[in-house]
């Protein structure tokens, strides 16, 4: 079987299955952990490196045991050097392997960001498209156990600025196998983003291989009142918050990008368009970040069809604290989705 073969968009389960019916049912870690061994299986020009991934725990279940299977000269752990190791996996899918390089936390890619940056993102450019980079790097964000300032940072931000470099931001346990595998398929440079909440999904996930398009998004929840944008794990916290408000007679649409660069402009504008109002919920900082950007762009090219006031759902604009105090007033979650639709639907009370 070759990559060409792949099933795209395979049984598909609609967001309240996913949530609440039958199906073959697996964690989320084992849905990474099924995809990245599917495509060890598939190519031998695969492998997978990174701080742990040989460990017991296999960087949060995603790497479990797939070093005896298929040997540590294709699953290995490596030093503490980001900067040296991203650039040796760019070397080597420079060479034409397509290496799968996890760092457990964001926080430490910006120690290799001269070599993603300015290497992995622009070779493809600067060559005239003679030469590719298909290389992955997985990282897992998010509150865990009071990870604090420099572990646990949200920085996709940063890396959506970026030309050159894809950006994936999964919610499901079905989107994060289908989209590792088109991730590495891929003959760029892809960085998916993970969170720690999502790692506590059960979800539907076919055994067969299959991919989905990067740069597609996909309405989780069709509604009439209100768009929301959703990144990553605040898609289930969104979906809660509009069912909930279902009973005040409320109908929220609920967007999922699932990647972020590319954007699926279109899905977003089409939702305005109908809707008229718009909140952007995301796991980032407020100022510069992504919830502005698809503010931006809405701004730009639907402004006339809103109604009210874009909203955004987002962290502060400060260092991560370490507590679960700190962390409970810091992190914005379902109350705060809700309270924003709320918020901005009112809006149309005092306007008319």
């Amino acid at each position: 079987m070759s990559w060409s073969k792949i099933t795209a968009n395979l049984d598909e389960p609609d967001f309240y299955t996913e949530s609440k019916n039958g199906g073959r049912r697996i964690s989320y870690p084992e849905a990474v952990r099924e995809g990245i061994r599917q495509a060890l299986t598939l190519d031998e020009k695969v492998f997978v490196m990174g701080q742990g991934v040989d460990d017991p725990g296999g960087m949060f279940g995603t790497t479990r045991g797939l070093h005896e299977e298929f040997g540590r000269e294709r699953v290995f752990d490596t030093p503490l050097s980001e900067t040296a190791l991203t650039g040796i996996a760019v070397g080597a899918a420079l060479g034409g392997m397509r290496p799968v390089y996890f760092h457990n936390r964001p926080d430490f890619l910006l120690l290799a960001m001269d070599q993603l940056v300015n290497h992995a993102a622009k070779w493809h450019y600067m060559f005239g498209g003679a030469v590719s980079v298909p290389l992955v790097l997985w990282t897992c964000i998010g509150r865990g156990w009071g990870s604090a300032a420099q572990h646990s940072q949200a920085l996709q931000g940063l890396f959506f600025h970026v030309p050159g470099l894809k950006l994936i931001m999964p919610s499901t346990c079905y989107d994060a196998k289908g989209l590792v595998l088109s991730a590495i398929k891929d003959n760029n440079p892809v960085l998916i983003m993970d969170h720690r909440f999502n790692f506590k999904q059960n979800g539907i996930v076919p055994e067969k291989m299959y991919t989905l398009p990067i740069g597609k998004g996909v309405v989780r929840r069709p509604g009439k009142d209100i768009t929301v944008v959703a990144i990553s794990h605040l898609v289930t916290d969104a979906f809660h918050a509009a069912e909930e408000l279902v009973e005040q007679g409320i109908d929220t649409e609920i967007i999922d990008p699932r990647t972020l660069r590319p954007l699926d402009e279109g899905i977003i504008l089409d939702s305005v368009s109908r809707t008229g109002r718009m909140v952007i919920a995301d796991t980032g900082w407020k100022t510069g970040g992504v919830a502005a950007e698809i503010a931006a762009l809405v701004a730009d090219k639907k402004f006339d069809a809103l109604k009210a006031p874009i909203a955004r759902v987002t962290c502060p604009d400060l260092p991560t604290p370490a507590g679960y105090t700190l962390e409970d007033v810091f992190y914005v979650g379902k109350s705060d989705i809700k309270a924003a639709i709320l918020k901005t639907l009112q809006f149309r009370k005092r306007s008319g």
